[in-house]
């Protein structure tokens, strides 16, 4: 069966220094090898795509990535670069590897023309953003133009994690949960819900949100969001669609990136269809193969299992189907 990965992370020379304040997340040998590894696109992560079973990876540059940066024109020229090396390399192996963009969010109207040029030029397949940007969450106004261009072309924006803005008060003095062990999964759901009660989705109908590992909790809170709003005081706010779920069900895709156990897809399979769920592996913070098996033999359906390996990242990502292998 073809397996499409779309959390498949790398990183340039030039961008390293952006990583650095991520990299006590990760025990100190554990962050090294990690490292030589982002550096690496077509040796050892080709030989570990092939025996993994991997067919296709969509690469994307490592979190905090250009999202670290704080000069906005600093920002622009490096996204246009890492975008070029990344095209770069994807023509030279177009049967396996895809990409996501890199953008320059300091500048949302610069962010948008590198979205354009992106898709339309370069052919990747929507872009990736690593949590906030000096502070600032998707659901900003000034990044509307850069929604207005993933709408139009019908392409995904992945957020990813990252280190938050600011830490939490609840987790003052206990600094093993800052990071993706948990509190970059608790950020990233409540970034996305501030798209839902931000009016994002709202704005724009069709737009499509992309979210790791196995969507960051928020397929299990699904009932609690709607019967909280219904409790709850909307201060203001109120929504163009009935429930908080009805945006989730609709704009929301995940992958399986991180979390290679059953509980949660299936919980996931229950609470979005099978049509939104989409298999990654997060190398190299994973392993490929553990990820690979685990999507093999999860307990779904086969149409369910075609699906989630390569049919829907062939529908939403645009990659063309191997004659073969369609589903």
């Amino acid at each position: 069966m073809r397996t499409i990965a779309l959390e498949e992370h790398f990183v340039t020379e030039a961008l390293t220094g952006y990583g650095a304040s991520t990299a006590d997340v990760a025990q100190p040998h554990v962050w090294a090898e990690a490292s030589r590894r982002l550096l690496d696109l077509t040796g050892e992560r080709l030989a570990e795509m092939d025996t993994s079973g991997v067919d296709v990876a969509v690469l994307s540059l490592n979190s905090p990535g250009l999202q670290a940066e704080t000069d906005a024109a600093t920002a622009v020229r490096a996204a246009t670069t890492v975008n070029d090396f990344l095209a770069g390399v994807i023509a030279e192996h177009p049967d396996r590897f895809g990409g996501f963009a890199a953008l320059p969010l300091q500048d949302p109207a610069a962010a948008a023309k590198e979205l354009d040029r992106a898709v339309t030029q370069l052919g990747f397949s929507g872009a990736l953003v690593n949590a906030h940007t000096n502070g600032v969450y998707l659901d900003d106004p000034s990044l509307r133009t850069v929604w207005e261009r993933a709408a139009g072309f019908d392409v995904p924006l992945y957020l990813h994690p990252g280190n938050g803005y600011d830490t939490a008060h609840v987790l003052s003095g206990h600094p093993e949960l800052v990071g993706p062990m948990w509190s970059w999964g608790t950020d990233t759901s409540t970034h996305a819900l501030r798209l839902v009660f931000g009016g994002v989705f709202d704005d724009f109908p069709d737009a499509k949100l992309l979210l790791g590992h196995m969507g960051e909790g928020l397929p299990a809170t699904l009932w609690r969001l709607d019967s909280r709003w219904a409790f709850h005081n909307h201060r203001g706010i109120e929504l163009a669609r009935e429930r908080p779920s009805d945006y989730l069900r609709h704009n929301l895709y995940i992958t399986t990136s991180g979390v290679c156990s059953d509980a949660p897809l299936l919980c996931a399979l229950l609470a979005l269809g099978a049509e939104h769920i989409l298999f990654a592996t997060d190398y190299p913070f994973e392993s490929m193969s553990v990820a690979t098996t685990f999507i093999e033999t999860a307990p779904v359906s086969e149409a369910d299992r075609a699906k989630i390996t390569h049919g829907n990242a062939e529908r939403l990502l645009r990659i063309p189907a191997t004659p073969a292998l369609v589903s």
